[in-house]
């Protein structure tokens, strides 16, 4: 991996946590999640009118891709209902690098050295250890299986984004489809379950939605771009440091507690991350 790719996905990383602190930051979560999806579907619709449309080969996996994203974005939300940011992104983006290590070395040709898998399992354990609260601190047990339930989306669209965005020839052209796709479908049920109730009335709302939605564009876009030149399960568990931004967004924004413990697994997902990059 060139070190042009790593910074990319390092930035990458800082924009996905920004997004993820500005929709737990709102007092309704889900309506939220629609105002980013709105904004990616506008986002989406420009990138298809000016990239081409993905090779026909790609778009059972865009629609795998659209599958695990509403997984994803929907127990994403209940589970920010149930627990603060630092405690539910750890579990939700935790596990995923190692569901996608091991279907990268089952089934695809991706090469991973021995150190490389080492700095994705340290990553993970550093990341889970960030979640430790909620098994040992009596925090809220409810928001467990909704978090793991986002990891298992965010695994599933690693591997179907990463896959597809090769497949097509070109991964703009496949990021502007699943954008709008998916925002279609996740607007359409907002609209079904709340209707227009969902849709705030505040233009402050509606401005910090839009934030958060070209943010997880531009955050996306990186990666799906970065798995088409490097292997997809060490830019799926590289952008998973997104969790120590989020982390200290969490500690300085929203008054969660910092200790010894969270330094701890800092410094394992740093020697991961180190670990990728040798």
């Amino acid at each position: 991996m060139s070190i042009f790719v790593f910074g990319a996905v390092l930035f990458a990383a800082l924009l996905h946590a920004s997004w993820n602190a500005i929709v737990k930051f709102g007092d309704d979560k889900f309506q939220g999640m629609v105002l980013l999806s709105i904004a990616h579907g506008v986002i989406g619709l420009v990138m298809i009118a000016v990239f081409p449309a993905p090779a026909p080969e790609s778009w059972w996996l865009l629609a795998g891709s659209i599958l695990c994203h509403l997984i994803y974005k929907s127990f994403l939300t209940v589970a920010y209902m149930r627990g603060d940011l630092s405690r539910v992104y750890p579990i939700a983006r935790g596990t995923a690098p190692m569901i996608v290590l091991a279907v990268s070395l089952v089934i695809l040709s991706d090469v991973v050295t021995g150190t490389q898998i080492g700095g994705i399992l340290l990553v993970g354990l550093g990341i889970v250890l960030m979640a430790r609260g909620v098994f040992t601190q009596g925090e809220e047990r409810g928001l467990i299986p909704f978090a793991l339930m986002a990891a298992v989306g965010t695994a599933g669209y690693s591997l179907f984004d990463g896959l597809g965005a090769r497949a097509s020839g070109n991964a703009s052209g496949f990021v502007g489809w699943l954008f709008f796709l998916d925002a279609f479908l996740f607007t359409i049920g907002g609209l079904v379950l709340r209707g227009r109730a969902v849709l705030p009335s505040s233009p402050r709302v509606w401005t910090l939605g839009l934030i958060a939605g070209c943010a997880s564009v531009g955050a996306y876009w990186i990666a799906v771009w970065a798995m088409t030149v490097a292997p997809i399960a060490l830019i799926t568990a590289l952008r998973e440091v997104s969790v120590l931004f989020a982390v200290l967004i969490g500690i300085l924004s929203f008054k969660d507690k910092a200790d010894a413990g969270k330094l701890i697994a800092a410094l394992v997902i740093v020697l991961g991350v180190i670990a990728i990059r040798i």
